[in-house]
């Protein structure tokens, strides 16, 4: 790239960052006196002058300064050379907070309130996805001779809990080997694997077991196939009206993007769209393909394990934002929740 593309990539920086943080368009003399470009201010004007015809930024008002356009924010974000990294303090202190969490449920919460906290933005958690799940472990628990507690719990954190009326009582050597049965069966196996694996338990029962597995058997694969409507845990909505003045202007505004965010699909549908874990995605107004979130940027990744992936995690906000504070906050915060999970 010339040094003159350098230049006036380094004036889109400038208005970038000055929007970002000021909320106000952007003047070449504002440029010349907060950074120090080493052109003057009549060069700085002319590649303003340029900008706006290629379309980086624009005036929203006559005799006002500019604002960057999404194309012009996506320019920035496509240059980011470095995203600054979190301190080792910052680090620990997400980590050991979300290893704080009791359960799948108190971690995603507690993931999510600490993003939305970190970015100052609308965070979003998507519930582990249950055909990228496995069996991590299955307790067989006797409640009474002739009742089971069946306790599944998959390596993304989720735990099932289902009871087996068995109609007959079975002794704690047979607990044992039910038990081993069933976990030999299921356990390291993705859950569709799984259900098709305990079902064919029953064909090479020993007689005297035969009751027992097939009424687990018949619970366990209700458990595996059961496909609960994908949730989402959302934190920071209320940020979003402190960037009300950013969505003037679009079909619907802050209204649109509310209700958008309450029927949660639509979120649902850009986090599935997500990549593994380490890869964040940033999309930036229309880039959403979405009409009722069109004012805002989405920037996700997914969380989980080097070979599986649990879910997505990502921010919602108005297209000015800390575009390079909030990759890293983001990338952070899904890498510790995939790993606290991973541990459980």
């Amino acid at each position: 790239m010339s040094s003159t593309e350098d230049r006036r990539f380094e004036v889109l920086r400038a208005i970038v960052a000055d929007y970002v943080a000021t909320q106000e368009p952007i003047g070449s003399k504002a440029l010349v006196e907060r950074h120090n470009l080493g052109v003057s201010s009549a060069t700085i004007r002319n590649d303003m002058a340029v900008l706006e015809a290629e379309g980086y930024i624009a005036q929203p008002h006559t005799s006002s300064g500019r604002v960057p356009t999404d194309k012009g924010y996506r320019q920035f974000v496509d240059r980011i050379a470095d995203v600054k990294p979190l301190s080792p303090a910052e680090r620990r202190a997400i980590l050991e907070f979300l290893e704080s969490g009791v359960d799948l449920d108190d971690v995603l919460r507690r993931g999510v309130r600490l993003l939305a906290q970190l970015t100052r933005q609308v965070a979003v958690v998507q519930y582990p996805t249950l055909s990228a799940s496995s069996v991590r472990h299955l307790e067989v628990v006797a409640l009474t001779p002739a009742r089971l507690l069946l306790v599944l719990i998959t390596d993304s954190g989720r735990v099932d809990q289902r009871i087996v009326e068995l109609g007959d009582t079975i002794d704690d050597e047979n607990l044992a080997r039910l038990r081993d049965l069933l976990g030999g069966a299921l356990e390291g196996k993705k859950l569709a694997a799984a259900s098709i694996a305990v079902s064919e338990l029953a064909a090479d029962a020993p007689d005297h077991l035969r009751n027992a597995v097939v009424r687990s058997a018949t619970v366990l694969i209700e458990t595996l196939v059961e496909h609960p409507e994908e949730r989402l845990v959302l934190g920071g909505t209320a940020n979003l009206t402190r960037n009300a003045a950013d969505f003037t202007g679009f079909p619907g505004s802050m209204r649109s993007v509310l209700e958008a965010l309450e029927e949660q699909v639509i979120v649902l549908k850009l986090l599935a769209a997500t990549g593994d874990a380490g890869t964040v995605t940033v999309r930036i107004g229309e880039e959403t393909q979405v009409e009722e979130i069109r004012g805002t940027s989405v920037i996700t990744t997914g969380y989980g394990t080097a070979s599986t992936r649990f879910g997505g995690v990502g921010v919602l906000g108005p297209t000015r934002m800390d575009y390079p504070g909030t990759i890293a906050s983001v990338a952070a915060v899904a890498r510790y929740i995939g790993e606290v999970l991973a541990e459980r």
